[in-house]
């Protein structure tokens, strides 16, 4: 049997507004997960674990901080003479030229390096996801129904009305599809991983540009069309998967890592590999109490940690507090303040006296969700039922 040839092509150019502060100044691929990974880590090394070598990551916004973790590929072995990893930022000067305006138009500017890399399928991915995932079952099931779109499903327990709803028939063909719709049909829904038949992917490309002038994203134009002419299935996805698009579904995966009903990032067979910094281990004081935590390298510890995740260099001082939070790279928390269920950013000093706003912090209320306060002290312990 004839191996087709893969491309990946990894969409990591959007801004992540949905994220607030943690988004203002780097891209949402580069944010921070489990204390020691990047969010792109993830789709990277689903890759290279499925033995995908042929890696384009597609840029715009903010692009700085995640060209330096990427290191031209070398985390996970795409540093190489022949394939590898190739970043794509936007350009002038061809067809082709600007600024996307969605994620379909991420494609479309990128279709004429594809039609002269020739690949016999086209694997694209969003940056914004945590999952573990074997594309090569994906491909089979793919070559298997004869598909010219195969898109990854799964089952979500959420209000399903943020993402792309599936409605699939009993052969596992996909028969309807809506983007984000006000009344869902269901509770399946696309992962954004769609592998295309290359060929397929180039036509429906110049036929929706030349009838709409311009694409947008995805869920918008490229997709329905593919439902209404082409031949599209699910590959169903079983596993852990969260959208990590906002602060919300960022925090409540951090939450589910540490009870151990998350995301599995720690199995030895499918490791998840990074470019991160060597640091000396944790240190953790004699006054501290550490329970049910994660702590990364180059933290200090000195006080009470509890149901939390933290970052490289974090430091809590002695009477501090932290309780099911996450603390980003290099958050300091004095002594005197007590953190319950918040998001501290890369960075944040974290003192008596100051607001949540100031000191980039974001309040998650006993359901999970963002809270409306603006700003709050750190002077005392958080409001009543801010407590999990």
């Amino acid at each position: 049997m004839r191996i087709p040839r893969i491309l990946a092509l990894i969409l990591a150019g959007g801004k992540g507004s949905r994220l607030g502060a943690l988004t203002e100044k780097k891209v949402k691929p580069a944010l921070p997960v489990a204390g020691t990974y990047r969010l792109i880590d993830v789709s990277m090394s689903n890759l290279m674990h499925s033995h995908i070598s042929d890696v384009w990551v597609v840029q715009q916004y903010l692009p700085h901080s995640l060209n330096k973790h990427l290191a031209n590929g070398r985390p996970w072995d795409l540093d190489r003479s022949h394939g590898g990893l190739q970043v794509l930022p936007p350009y002038e000067g061809a067809e082709g030229e600007g600024f996307a305006e969605g994620n379909a138009d991420s494609i479309y500017r990128q279709k004429d390096l594809i039609r002269e890399f020739g690949p016999d399928l086209v694997l694209v991915l969003s940056a914004d996801h945590l999952y573990t995932l074997n594309f090569l079952d994906v491909v089979d099931t793919h070559l298997r129904r004869g598909a010219d779109l195969t898109m990854v499903t799964t089952v979500v327990d959420e209000d399903p009305s943020r993402y792309g709803v599936v409605q699939v028939g009993d052969d596992g063909r996909v028969t309807g599809f809506d983007y984000k719709p006000d009344e869902p049909d269901g509770h399946l829904v696309t992962g954004e991983m769609f592998l295309y038949s290359a060929d397929r992917l180039l036509e429906a490309l110049e036929a929706l540009h030349e009838e709409r002038g311009r694409l947008e994203d995805y869920g918008n134009d490229l997709v329905p069309w593919f439902v209404r002419h082409r031949t599209v299935v699910e590959h169903r996805l079983d596993g852990y998967w969260m959208d990590m698009g906002t602060l919300q579904s960022y925090w409540t995966a951090h939450m589910q890592l540490l009870d151990g009903d998350g995301a599995e990032l720690d199995d030895p067979d499918w490791p998840i590999l990074s470019a991160q910094p060597q640091l000396v281990p944790a240190r953790v004081a004699g006054s501290a109490d550490i329970r049910h935590s994660m702590v990364a390298a180059g933290s200090v510890v000195r006080g009470t940690v509890e149901h939390s995740v933290l970052g490289p260099q974090v430091v809590v001082e002695q009477g501090a507090t932290v309780r099911n939070s996450v603390l980003l790279d290099g958050v300091h928390v004095a002594a005197g303040v007590t953190l319950d269920n918040v998001v501290a950013d890369v960075g944040a000093r974290i003192t008596a006296g100051r607001h949540g706003t100031e000191a980039g912090v974001t309040l998650i209320d006993d359901t999970g969700a963002v809270s409306t306060t603006e700003e709050f002290e750190f002077s005392a312990a958080l409001p009543q039922g801010f407590a999990p």
